[in-house]
């Protein structure tokens, strides 16, 4: 019988969930359809400088889902399905205090975490985790029915969650075993049919609509799916040329004329779907809900702690003067701050330990008995190492508040009367039984085992790594 290998199934059970997804949200076949235009599009133009942070084999498979949990339990029981899957709990977002509106939950992002299973397949999901404890948004009646709402609902099977810790432990699944575990995972984030109860999902909604989508309902669905595209700016113009909806802006960094870092999102606005609904006399009818929506993503490179406290410092800028000109749109404000005080190539990135690379040995260059500098910007400067830049995989909370805030159908409400509740990444790894991985130590382990590698090549006991950062703020 043929054993199924983790990422074999990663990958299945991606290409499922997108096929199930386009069913249920047909402007989703639109995304994935222009995004293989634009990708097409820059691939011939731009040739094996479009490959630089990804082949276009892994960028056209490449995606990403959400969804959203309403308990601990529930969390790491998400945990394992993707455990199955060679999936990780990286990051730890809180966007409870996000921009432009606050959100009741934190979240984490399962991904796998080596380099060689992300070249086969980058599948990731960001999964949101509700806090009915922070009384900011909930008060402790409502938060004592929620839940016991969320206790009675069941959302995985015991069937999946038993298969999924085999596949983990073998890694993978023989084939009927994995056949069963793909179509019980799959069907687990398909949307139900199930009757809505009215008014529970309006008291929550009245909280937020996120709160809705997960405390208002008795299973959990995909609420968005990801396909990345090479020029999100082409794709935003495109798709609004087909009279498909969108936000009003693209999240993250500005387009500009220097490295692409971190992560560009934009989406379709969220959709009015047929859904089910019971009233307070116990009557059935039907009506909509607008939750779901189409997003796409551009990826870049990941930055160092003291390129993000530069990335931090630049957002704070645009926002200040942005604030000051609100006669200019704010992507030319953007723009400005960027071409005044980020670093116009990859070389300057690396040099200032602003960006994260792996390196290599030049193969062009003869050695010539002389032994190289061991400072790694001299090496690179010399010509003696090639940098490599790092995808990265992960994410960014205001982008993240962002989309989902411009998708929201009730503004929701929050007082200030009352604290919240403490969570942070040691919280959420104590709660699902699983260490959360912070995505910059995975990075360094990248930049250091090929520094290592570079090292010993050129007969060097170490590369002393850079040490010209420029911190946030000392650039003019």
């Amino acid at each position: 019988m043929i054993h199924v290998e983790t990422w074999r199934l990663r990958a299945e059970f991606a290409r499922r969930l997108s096929d199930l997804y386009g069913t249920e949200v047909l402007a989703y076949g639109t995304l994935l359809d222009v995004s293989r235009q634009v990708n097409e599009r820059v691939l011939s133009e731009r040739g094996a400088d479009a490959e630089r942070l990804g082949s276009i084999g892994r960028v056209t498979a490449e995606r990403h889902g959400a969804i959203r949990v309403g308990t601990p339990a529930e969390l790491a029981q998400v945990a394992r399905v993707f455990g199955a899957l060679g999936m990780s709990p990286t990051g730890f977002y809180d966007l409870r205090d996000a921009a432009p509106r606050p959100i009741p939950v934190v979240s984490t992002a399962f991904r796998p975490t080596d380099p060689e299973e992300l070249a086969r397949n980058p599948f990731r999901v960001f999964v949101s985790l509700l806090v009915p404890e922070d009384r900011r948004f909930f008060d402790a009646d409502l938060a004592k029915r929620l839940d016991a709402f969320l206790s009675r609902r069941r959302l995985f099977p015991g069937e999946l969650l038993t298969l999924a810790d085999r596949a983990e432990a073998d890694g993978g699944l023989d084939g009927d075993r994995a056949a069963r575990f793909l179509d019980l995972a799959v069907g687990a984030f398909a949307l139900s049919d199930d009757p809505v109860d009215l008014g529970w999902y309006r008291e929550l909604e009245a909280v937020s609509s996120v709160a809705a989508d997960i405390g208002g309902v008795t299973t959990t669905h995909i609420n968005h799916l990801t396909p990345r595209v090479l020029d999100i700016d082409e794709l935003y113009g495109r798709m609004s040329g087909r009279g498909i909806e969108m936000i009003d802006a693209i999240q993250g960094p500005p387009r500009w004329d220097g490295p692409d870092v971190l992560l560009r999102q934009t989406s379709f606005r969220a959709l009015a779907e047929p859904r089910r609904f019971r009233y307070a006399d116990g009557s059935v009818h039907p009506g909509e809900l607008r939750v779901r929506f189409g997003e796409v993503e551009a990826r870049g490179i990941a930055l160092t702690t003291a390129g993000r406290d530069l990335y931090d410092a630049l957002t704070a800028e645009v926002d200040r003067r942005h604030a000051g000109s609100a006669s200019v749109r704010r992507e030319e404000v953007a723009r400005e701050v960027w071409s005044e005080r980020m670093p116009r190539t990859e070389r300057e990135l690396a040099a200032e330990d602003l960006a994260f690379f792996t390196y290599e040995i030049d193969g062009t260059r003869p050695l010539d008995g002389v032994p190289p500098s061991a400072d790694l910007a001299r090496l690179v400067a010399d010509g003696w190492v090639v940098p490599h830049p790092i995808v990265y995989e992960d994410f960014l909370p205001r982008s993240a508040a962002g989309i989902f805030s411009s998708n929201l159908t009730s503004s929701g409400a929050v007082t200030d009367t009352h604290g919240g509740a403490h969570r942070d990444a040691g919280w959420m790894s104590a709660a699902i039984g699983r260490q959360v991985r912070e995505p910059a130590e995975l990075y360094e382990t990248q930049r250091a085992e090929s520094l290592r590698r570079v090292a010993s090549a050129l007969g060097l006991d170490a590369i002393t790594p850079p040490t010209g950062a420029l911190r946030a703020g000392s650039r003019s």
